[in-house]
């Protein structure tokens, strides 16, 4: 370990290895345990908005329900159907857990605290949210069931399609900062967050994190009312375990996303940087908790009607609006 003098200060410097590894598993830690405490944060959150107690026995205030349910799930009968494919079945629950988990790689945090700063960050999220198609509907083929089939399909045409307004509401934010890189992103929103010049990106963005992420009013793929649980109808123990967790840390990736290309990410004053990130971060986790016990859930044809005759031609006007706003600003 050297020691450099910086600002009057000793300043420890450590090994790029050592301090790559820091990174990555401080990343690791704080996503797993962020994913873990938003279980107990939205039961808590949902039973307030519907003026009941929620989880209250377990450990003060409930805190403990999370570990509770967590034994649970890892003592319970791993299970696998005799009618099923055995293989795709027991791979499937790993692919969105894996994919949410390796987007966090390009996040940054803070200034200089991000796992991988690469040119194409932004290309390389959407291309792991494409890849989390593949866990939900392989899921619901393997399973051989039609509860399970039919929310496989609904999952199939809703995330692709949704992918597309998605990627079109960022190509704005792409446009203004000139880069794909996710730390050159929110260092072009030191004069102006990117939420003012790009609302409307921002609202395609939130609708479709919302539908990508299967998250009421759209989790019409596991909607209990008609499909029992949908794609993870049969899956049960930790394979269920691994659905239920990707799905807490796809939230959590979106809040961070739209806290990086709309709220400016760790800029803003007075706080350490970190915490700015935390705090936006977790304003838009509470949304996404709170728009579950207050939108009503539509109709699957209404839900593909809104994607494909309203996000898709606001999102296309936005796009030739920032770009002709661009080109004569030059």
């Amino acid at each position: 370990m050297n020691w450099l003098p910086e600002g009057g200060r000793l300043v420890a410097a450590l090994p790029d290895w050592i301090g790559q590894l820091v990174t990555v598993f401080g990343v690791l830690i704080v996503v797993l345990s962020v994913a873990a405490g938003l279980i107990w944060y939205e039961r808590r959150l949902l039973a307030l908005v519907q003026d009941r107690y929620g989880p209250n026995r377990v450990g003060p205030a409930g805190l403990l329900q999370v570990l509770a349910d967590t034994f649970k799930i890892l003592f319970k009968e791993d299970w696998v159907p005799p009618f099923a494919d055995r293989r795709v079945f027991v791979v499937a629950p790993s692919i969105v857990f894996a994919t949410a988990l390796l987007s966090f790689m390009v996040v940054p945090v803070a200034e200089g605290i991000v796992v991988a700063d690469i040119d194409v960050g932004l290309l390389f999220v959407l291309a792991m949210s494409s890849l989390a198609v593949y866990s939900v509907v392989l899921a619901g083929w393997a399973s051989r069931s039609k509860y399970s089939l039919v929310g496989g399909l609904r999952a199939a045409a809703q995330m692709v399609s949704y992918e597309v307004f998605m990627g079109l509401s960022l190509v704005g934010v792409v446009t203004m900062a000139g880069s794909f890189d996710l730390t050159r992103i929110v260092e072009a929103q030191r004069g102006l967050w990117y939420v003012v010049p790009q609302f409307v990106g921002f609202v395609v963005f939130v609708v479709a994190g919302l539908a990508e992420t299967r998250r009421l009013p759209f989790d019409l793929v596991e909607a209990e009312s008609e499909l029992v649980a949908g794609f993870h109808t049969e899956y049960s123990g930790m394979k269920f375990g691994m659905f239920f967790v990707g799905e807490y840390i796809a939230v959590t990736l979106v809040s961070a996303l739209i806290a990086t290309l709309f709220f400016g990410g760790w800029l803003g004053p007075w706080l350490p940087g970190v915490m700015w990130f935390l705090i936006k971060t977790g304003v838009f986790i509470t949304f996404f908790v709170v728009a579950r016990g207050t939108f009503p859930r539509p109709r699957y044809d209404q839900l593909m009607a809104l994607g494909w005759k309203v996000m898709l031609p606001v999102s296309l006007v936005n796009l030739l609006v920032t770009g002709a706003i661009v080109v004569a600003g030059q």
